[in-house]
Formats: C-alpha cells, sequence, structure tokens
C-alpha cells in the first residue's frame, strides 16, 4: 500500500450521536493522499460500529483502532499517531471528532508544510477575525484567554491557541520520539506536545525549534453541544500547567545548557 501524504488521527470517545461519518467519507473521496485513522478510545456507545462502517466503506483510506478501555484523549492521539507513522506518512496530525474545525481546513494545513519547508509544526488557532467563522461561547473564550497566556508564560513561548483541537507535523525520526511516552498531562497533551517539540535536539545551523512552529488561523470553528470537558477540568489544567513548567525550567539539554534551544533570550 502506498504510504499517505498524511496520516489525521481522529479520537473518538463514545461519538456516536455527533460522529458524521458521510463528511469524513466525502473528504477521503476528494483527498486522496489522506488516510483517517480513527481512534475508539474505549467508546461504551454505537461508535465502534460507526467506524468500522466507515473502515468497510473505505478500507484503503480508513483505518481503526479501538483502545479497549478508555484512556483519555491524549492517549488515543498518540496511539493514532504512532499508527500513522507505521504507515510510513509524510505528515501526521489529529481532528476532533465532531469536526468543529472543519475537514475542509486540512488543506490549509498541508499547504504551510508544503510552502515553508522548514516548518515542522502547525498548530491550529482560533481566532475571531473578520472573515473567519469562529464560535466560542463567551466564557470559555475568556478563560482560554488567561490559559493561553499562562501557556505562554509557561512555554516562554508567544502562543496565542494551544487547545485548538487540530495539529499537523512533518512525520520526520526527531517526531516519533515525541510520543514515544505517554503524556504526563492528560487534559493539556497539547501543551505537552509543544514542550516535548521544543525540547528536541537542535543540529549546527538548524532553525531554532521555536522557528519552526506555525500557528494557522482556522477558517472556522464552532462550539458543538455535547463537549465532555466540565467547569474543574480548568483547575485540572491549571496544576498541569505547572509541572510543565517545572519540567522546562529545570530541565537540562544534552549540550549543558537549562534551557531549550528554541527559548528566548
Amino acid at each position: 500500500m502506498t504510504p499517505p501524504e498524511l496520516a489525521l488521527v481522529v479520537p473518538c470517545y463514545n461519538e456516536a450521536a455527533r460522529l458524521a461519518p458521510e463528511a469524513f467519507l466525502q473528504f477521503l473521496a476528494t483527498h486522496p493522499g489522506v488516510r483517517l485513522v480513527m481512534v475508539d478510545d474505549g467508546s461504551v456507545d454505537a461508535t465502534g460500529d460507526i467506524l468500522e462502517r466507515m473502515r468497510e466503506a473505505a478500507p484503503d483510506a480508513v483505518t481503526t483502532l479501538r483502545l479497549t478501555a478508555r484512556r483519555g484523549k491524549a492517549e488515543a492521539v498518540r496511539a493514532g499517531i504512532l499508527a500513522g507513522l507505521d504507515q510510513r506518512a509524510a505528515l501526521v496530525g489529529f481532528f476532533d471528532a465532531d469536526l468543529s474545525t472543519p475537514l475542509r481546513a486540512v488543506d490549509d494545513f498541508m499547504a504551510v508544510l508544503r510552502d515553508h519547508p522548514t516548518i515542522e509544526f502547525v498548530l491550529g488557532s482560533r481566532v475571531m477575525l473578520m472573515g473567519r467563522d469562529v464560535r466560542r461561547k463567551a466564557t470559555r473564550h475568556y478563560l482560554g484567554r488567561v490559559f493561553a497566556t499562562a501557556v505562554s508564560f509557561a512555554l516562554d513561548l508567544p502562543v496565542y491557541d494551544t487547545q485548538c483541537g487540530a495539529k499537523v507535523l512533518r512525520a520526520n525520526g526527531s517526531m516519533a520520539t515525541m510520543f514515544a511516552e505517554p503524556f504526563r498531562s492528560p487534559w493539556i497533551f497539547d501543551v505537552e506536545l509543544i514542550a516535548r517539540y521544543l525540547r528536541l535536539p537542535v543540529a549546527p545551523g538548524e532553525p531554532a525549534r521555536r522557528d519552526r512552529l506555525y500557528e494557522l488561523v482556522v477558517p472556522a470553528w464552532h462550539d458543538i453541544p455535547g463537549s465532555k470537558l466540565r467547569w474543574y477540568d480548568f483547575a485540572r489544567a491549571v496544576v498541569e500547567l505547572g509541572y510543565i513548567w517545572r519540567e522546562r525550567v529545570t530541565h537540562r539539554p544534552r549540550d549543558g545548557t537549562t534551557r531549550n534551544p528554541g527559548a528566548r533570550r
């Protein structure tokens, strides 16, 4: 089987009521270079049956993985990315199952990596701009801005939005090390993923890791009813962010410095 240009992971937990298999299959019909990796995170509803029907409808374009018990979105994404790497995809990434970020945005992510050879990691960013259809609940938006400011401090990185569930990366050798171990921070694994990326070694003459990150403003993003996040998850996220900050300030790379190669000075 020819390796895909992009292996796109879609983590699913009890998504039977929100999953739109037709949208995924229509997308695949016009994107022969994309292979979906649908990960069932131990669902107890009909999610598994829906994913299996998708695989039967497009066996060359849909891979299904089933985790025997719920292990959380972070581990579902990690398992899917590892499967994508096994398929020798040129790019790997993940989108939320509810398609809060529409699949048409995949083309934009791939275009960034195609047009900018030094960029390795593209993060979707939800920004309410004219000409963009970004709809977020006010409470979540303002809590998100507070959290994003804290993340910028914790990572020493001027990132606007780490929690948009749409990200695409180049599948080179160093990327595999980012997913080798389970994430310590299941609620904000996106932040931990960026932190892991920033800690990757940089060869002499190569751009700093921070200069290979790219935030892409998504064309649309909608709050979809049925989110599994609760208000107390914000408190958990703050605690986990503290762990990530402590890891950054105490981490000692191989060159003996105390800061990652991409950090601002």
